[in-house]
């Protein structure tokens, strides 16, 4: 099961946070009590996404020639997620939040991003579709932000949100496995790395149509 990942802006207005189920799990909250125990700080906690991102970017690249590294990038996947969770959570919850905590958790996102779905393209033995799809996803964010630019509240709908990546290159990574003790073809890569791309770009498309139509109905009262 995927962590659902927190808002990319968790220091930003309430209505602009990603709403997810489980920011409201006992698991979630149980965690963020015990950050909220030490001296951790919300931006401490997005930079060490960007560090798991790296280690599961690092086995996803090794995996082809030691297969037993995709459960590695799975847990790597997963443990960014819930760094994307709880920088929110204690940041808004806990009340930890920074002047800075908005470009904290903008940043790491799109690096972290950028490492796994790179890395997922060059796995697969397309770099350029790693490149590609981590363009498109870095252009979702964009267009959510731009969005926010116009004062009108972030949308984060998908198809291919992050949370939808992230949740494709956990399922890829635990069918790779399989795969890999079957064939020495990586099809299962190849095709979520099209996936991600086909679908960030689409997104793209529904956020930027949302926009205007919002737009239209601002200005036809």
């Amino acid at each position: 099961m995927s962590v659902a990942s927190d808002g990319e802006d968790a220091d930003g207005p309430v209505a602009d946070r990603r709403p997810i189920a489980a920011r409201d799990s006992g698991f979630a909250r149980r965690l963020t009590a015990l950050l909220l125990k030490t001296s951790v700080t919300p931006n401490q906690i997005s930079l060490a996404s960007v560090v798991f991102a790296a280690l599961g970017a690092a086995a996803l690249l090794s995996a082809a020639r030691w297969p037993f590294l995709y459960p590695v990038a799975l847990a790597a996947i997963q443990l960014r997620l819930l760094c994307n969770l709880l920088d929110g959570m204690v940041a808004v919850e806990g009340g930890r939040g920074s002047p800075v905590g908005a470009l904290y958790n903008e940043f790491p996102d799109r690096v972290a991003d950028t490492l796994l779905i790179v890395a997922l393209g060059y796995a697969a033995g397309a770099g350029w579709l790693g490149w590609a799809g981590a363009l498109a996803a870095a252009l979702t964010a964009y267009v959510r932000v731009f969005g926010g630019s116009l004062r009108q509240a972030q949308d984060f709908r998908g198809p291919m949100a992050k949370q939808h990546r992230m949740a494709l290159m956990s399922l890829a990574c635990v069918l790779a496995f399989g795969e890999a003790f079957l064939m020495t073809e990586r099809l299962v890569l190849y095709a979520t790395a099209w996936i991600i791309l086909a679908g960030a770009l689409l997104t793209c498309a529904t956020r930027t149509k949302a926009i205007v139509s919002r737009i239209r109905e601002g200005a036809n009262p």
